[in-house]
């Protein structure tokens, strides 16, 4: 299946969400989303523009129910009681909390503490984050404590610590299953490193996904549509079904902060389309 194949379906849906808004904006989402092969989501730092209760509005319009929170929208410093208000309204609104951050974290016990106590409260049972190494001890012992699992965020060639995925395996390959993956494909493809290729073979520690798509492959601003870019999504959803991943699949778009949606819509449409011409959806 080639790439762009899918490329009319996604103007078919963006005609059909015009047409029955009939104001250009998008149709509400029928009450019972589709089941799909994958768990697409939102990783909310694409919404960080607006707030919390935008936030979900905006979701429910992408027709998604798995969701992946940045602190924007649930604050860690928050109160426990505003912590656990917001789990309820996420949840009542039938969204499933699959996680939380990215969350940075140093070697402070105190304070990875916290974090892990901020994700418990929120009903996250996975937080992504970028540990400095002298921290790892200190957040492994945590995630066994608390039981939440630990998803390393690679962030390209620029950091330090974990530029592909391969980088932070070999810090976590060897601890406690608490400790895995956060797989970041446009950060992963910068580093020189095939998306597919690492789900494959790291297999047993990819938790967690930010998808998103670059025209350049060595260039991180040059982030675009999901679909309109250089990264093999069939490819990349072939490897996931392979492996059998039950993992967020969060959709991290970082382009039109200040009005998103449509993007993300055409982006949706667009991997909605490619895993379908892979595999039928779940039922």
């Amino acid at each position: 299946m080639k790439r762009r194949e899918f490329l009319g379906s996604v103007a078919a849906v963006g005609l059909a969400a015009r047409s029955s808004s009939g104001q250009g904006r998008p149709a509400a989402p029928t009450p019972a989303l589709r089941p799909e092969t994958l768990k697409f989501g939102v990783a909310s730092y694409s919404l960080r523009k607006f707030s919390f209760e935008k936030c979900l509005e905006m979701a429910k319009a992408l027709d998604v129910r798995y969701l992946n929170f940045k602190d924007v929208h649930i604050p860690r410093t928050d109160s426990p009681d505003a912590i656990r208000a917001a789990r309820a309204r996420v949840e009542a609104a039938g969204f499933t909390i699959m996680g939380g951050g990215t969350i940075t974290m140093k070697n402070d016990e105190a304070q990875v503490r916290k974090d892990f106590e901020y994700a418990r409260l929120a009903g996250m049972p996975l937080i992504v984050a970028a540990p400095s190494i002298d921290s790892l001890d200190v957040v492994e012992r945590m995630a066994r404590e608390f039981k939440i699992r630990v998803a390393i965020h690679n962030h390209g060639p620029e950091d330090k610590f974990y530029p592909s995925p391969y980088d932070a395996y070999k810090h976590i390959k060897d601890r406690d299953p608490h400790m895995g993956l956060c797989v970041d494909v446009g950060h992963t493809v910068r580093a020189g490193v095939d998306p597919a290729e690492s789900i494959v073979e790291l297999r047993d520690r990819v938790y967690d996904l930010h998808l998103k798509d670059l025209r350049d492959l060595n260039d991180r601003d040059s982030q675009v549509i999901v679909g309109k870019g250089a990264i093999d999504f069939p490819a990349l959803f072939r490897a996931l079904l392979k492996v059998g991943y039950t993992g967020h699949a969060g959709l991290e778009y970082e382009i039109d902060a200040d009005d998103p949606l449509a993007g993300m819509q055409q982006s949706f449409a667009y991997m909605r389309g490619v895993l379908a011409g892979i595999a039928p959806p779940r039922t």
